[in-house]
């Protein structure tokens, strides 16, 4: 590699080291979002396990349960994916950043588009993720209104 082609490749490695550090900090939601659902998922099973001993409203109110916890785990499942496409596009987006300075593309419009679909995504990926939020504190009150009625 000679000096000339070095020192153009250096401003693609400052260009793309906040990609990078975007796709630690998604790595990071995507490690809670993933733990959200491992718990969900937990919940749910042992709702499903609670449910042969019980009966009359207690076996009504774990099947609400059950029926909320399965819609927040497809809403959390949404979250994640949508997180991932998100890196995936970034991670694109480094790689388009690299293969257009190589071969000398005007890559710019290509970048911007591809940078503002990854946004796009994470952003429907954090109201997914804030719904899933939303979801469980209904599921709380609703556990909540079975043992003090009078929560609201």
């Amino acid at each position: 590699m000679s000096a000339t082609t070095l020192h153009e490749i250096v401003p693609v490695l400052q260009m793309a080291t906040g990609p990078v550090i975007l796709i630690s900090g998604i790595g990071l939601l995507l490690l809670t979002m993933t733990n959200r659902l491992g718990r969900t998922i937990d919940r749910a099973r042992q709702l499903c396990r609670d449910l042969p001993e019980s009966s009359g409203e207690k076996r009504e109110q774990n099947l609400t349960q059950i029926t909320i916890i399965y819609r927040r785990a497809k809403v959390i499942r949404l979250s994640i994916g949508l997180a991932g496409f998100s890196v995936l596009l970034v991670s694109a987006l480094i790689i388009i950043l690299f293969v257009g300075a190589l071969m000398d593309w005007q890559a710019g419009v290509f970048v911007v588009l591809v940078f503002i679909v990854s946004m796009a995504s994470l952003f429907g990926s954090l109201v997914a993720f804030l719904y899933d939020i939303n979801l469980a504190l209904h599921a709380l009150h609703l556990e909540l209104q079975t043992v003090k009625p009078d929560v609201g």
